[in-house]
């Protein structure tokens, strides 16, 4: 059984697009980056599920407020000020260096410098967006498939996490990654952890973490996936529904095959068994302090 809010979205069928969508994302992400204050755990300049498709938080020129949404039903990135300027850039194929100058050209038009950094993060092999020419491909079809499986699983991450009363992110997407996320912390200080700077902060303190992630060359399918950082002892372990759920070892989290939950009887609960039991397990094995970071039914 099949519902229309849980289409296929077969990674080798759409990859190109993919890395192209990626690319821009990071652009937009990017000039997030230089326009927001820093709030924590990156999440200022997390895309956020908008109507009609990923939308940054306020951004500020100055004194003056816009926002950057790219818009999977038109296809464009609108620019939008509060002042109520609007501009569009069509989503259509194109490099990332075209991508890139008529962005920082379409903001320059109505008076807003941005100076970024050019080059992508979080992938391997990156290329500076300037000099991009490789990733060219945007398809819509994919493109809307992924918007309608970010709304569908938004509605079941966002519900699931109303119950938890401790420090929570929303449901957010990270454009370096390119994935879904909604992060659950015990209030607790996490051991130092190597990295850059952002991956330090973002990891700062205990956390449970869910989302979906549309894959890539070397987890050729999407998933739905549950990890602990510090993992607790044990945690890779533990029992966890469905059954087609299962740790990955290179990954250091517990993956759902995205193609196992939109074919189930009933995709969204399919993927709140997923969230429960990982988080269940989590909590357990890393003694959160569960009476004070969730509301009971009686409460």
């Amino acid at each position: 059984m099949t519902d229309v809010a849980w289409p296929p979205l077969p990674y080798s069928e759409w990859k190109d697009t993919y890395a192209t969508l990626h690319m821009w994302s990071q652009v937009v992400g990017k000039i997030a980056l230089a326009t927001t204050p820093p709030l924590n755990h990156s999440w200022g300049i997390a895309l956020q599920l908008g109507t009609r498709g990923l939308i940054t938080r306020t951004l500020f020129d100055g004194s003056r407020r816009f926002t950057l949404e790219l818009d999977f039903v038109a296809h464009a990135l609108v620019l939008h000020t509060a002042d109520g300027t609007q501009r569009q850039l069509a989503l259509e194929p194109m490099t990332v260096a075209q991508f890139y100058r008529r962005v920082l050209a379409m903001l320059a038009d109505i008076g807003i410098m941005v100076s970024i950094w050019p080059m992508p993060v979080e992938i391997a092999n990156p290329i500076r967006f300037d000099e991009d020419t490789i990733h060219c491909q945007y398809d819509r079809d994919p493109v809307e498939r992924l918007w309608t499986i970010l709304q569908a699983c938004d509605r079941v991450l966002t519900d699931l996490r109303c119950s938890f009363v401790g420090k929570c992110s929303p449901v957010h997407f990270f454009w370096g990654s390119f994935d879904l996320a909604v992060t659950r912390f015990s209030g607790r200080a996490a051991p130092p952890r190597e990295g850059p700077a952002f991956m330090r902060e973002a990891y700062s303190h205990e956390v449970i973490s869910h989302g979906f992630w549309p894959g890539n060359d070397m987890m050729p399918e999407p998933v739905l996936y549950a990890y602990g950082a510090p993992e607790p002892t044990g945690f890779k372990d533990a029992t966890v529904e469905p059954a087609s759920a299962y740790y990955y070892q290179q990954m250091g989290e517990f993956l759902l095959p995205y193609e196992s939950v939109r074919t189930s009887p009933d995709p969204g609960l399919a993927i709140r068994r997923f969230v429960e039991t990982t988080y269940e397990a989590g909590v357990r094995l890393g003694g959160w302090d569960r009476d004070a970071l969730e509301r009971t039914a009686a409460g």
